[in-house]
């Protein structure tokens, strides 16, 4: 079975039968690792969720594997349910230095005050980073 995100080899899934129940198909979600001169910024949008297991996974073993300070931006993340509150523990713990979540839309902020995950984090209310992405330079 596929989703509305899925491909086939000839391009789209038909979604033309699919009942998505509000008839709101919501943005695919993405994730990217920046690798900066002093910090890794894992960049989030769209819905966080169990499509993007594999994907969060591989962002949290390439950040960890950088070893520098990690910096989450969640400013495009549209829905989040248990796997991004899993990942972001999973980085929490995993990290040698305190995650930093940069921009929290209010649907995240929501989850991160209800499964207390916020406090294993700091969350940044702009985006206050010292991220300089490598070959920056601006003299």
């Amino acid at each position: 079975m596929r989703d509305g995100n899925s491909t086939t080899p000839d391009g789209p899934a038909d979604t033309s039968n699919a009942d998505s129940g509000s008839g709101v198909v919501g943005e695919p979600g993405a994730v990217h690792v920046i690798v900066g001169t002093d910090a890794t910024r894992i960049v989030l949008s769209g819905e966080v969720d169990a499509d993007l297991g594999a994907e969060l996974q591989e962002a949290t073993a390439e950040a960890e594997q950088v070893g520098l300070p990690i910096e989450v931006d969640a400013h495009h993340v549209t829905f989040m349910d248990s796997s991004g509150v899993a990942f972001l523990a999973r980085l929490s713990i995993r990290s040698k230095h305190r995650v930093r979540l940069l921009r929290v839309p209010p649907t995240v902020r929501f989850l991160l005050e209800v499964t207390r995950i916020g406090e294993l984090l700091d969350v940044v209310e702009g985006d206050e980073s010292q991220f300089q992405p490598v070959g920056d330079n601006q003299s």
